[in-house]
């Protein structure tokens, strides 16, 4: 038997190591995960977002619409860019706002390229849910608010529900049930786009956004 063949049969003939058993992940965050209320998870979120120089404004279901507006309007925004059909994209059109002109994703990109790359302002997502121990926003792009609409458009608006901020990133993936129903991409985003060269000069709006401005929309009468 040749020196290759002595070795190909010791390794045939090594015993597998038993498989390590899986970690009981659901135990450990049984266990350990935190315990805490909306307004302490919305708290730990915001502590995060502004870290990264995120804005966080509190709002509710009913004034987001105009406050949204006013803060475009304090940035000198030109227009602004909504969804195809979504429920807070016709609530701003029925505001008919005169300084911000609405652009409707309504087309394929391949017909308005230039004027997504070059022409828009702003856009405005509903985030699907949060995590606040990252800090991070989850969106759940869809045919009315494709990706795009996050990753372009200099300033990037989000809605965020705070009964929707979950405390880790398996909490996110156990209430929503992602390993079930997945999309063709999720979309976490912890703030506005962000680069730095090797003398670590840090620069916003390099490959997205740079600026990130996150309303969360209280219930009437509760804020954070």
């Amino acid at each position: 038997m040749s020196a290759r063949e002595n070795i190909l049969a010791r390794l045939r003939n090594t015993p597998l190591p038993a498989a390590p058993a899986l970690p009981e992940v659901a135990a450990w965050y049984a266990t350990y995960g935190k315990q805490e209320s909306m307004q302490q998870r919305t708290a730990r979120l915001r502590t995060a977002l502004q870290a990264v120089h995120t804005e966080v404004h509190d709002s509710t279901l009913t004034s987001w619409p105009d406050q949204l507006l006013a803060i475009a309007a304090d940035k000198k925004l030109r227009n602004l860019l909504i969804g195809a059909d979504t429920p807070h994209g016709a609530v701003l059109e029925a505001r008919q706002a005169e300084h911000l002109k609405l652009l409707r994703y309504s087309e394929p990109i391949e017909s308005w390229r230039d004027l997504m790359f070059d022409g828009v302002d702003a856009a405005v997502t509903l985030a699907r849910s949060a995590i606040a121990d990252t800090g991070s926003l989850i969106l759940w792009p869809t045919p009315n608010e494709p990706r795009l609409m996050s990753l372009v458009p200099h300033v990037h608006f989000v809605l965020l529900d705070p009964a929707t901020i979950h405390p880790d990133f398996y909490s996110a993936l156990s209430a929503e049930g992602w390993k079930d129903s997945l999309p063709t991409n999720a979309l976490l985003i912890c703030g506005p786009s962000k680069t730095a060269d090797i003398q670590q000069t840090l620069a916003y709006g390099a490959h997205g956004p740079r600026e990130l401005v996150v309303l969360l929309l209280h219930p009437e009468g509760v804020q954070s």
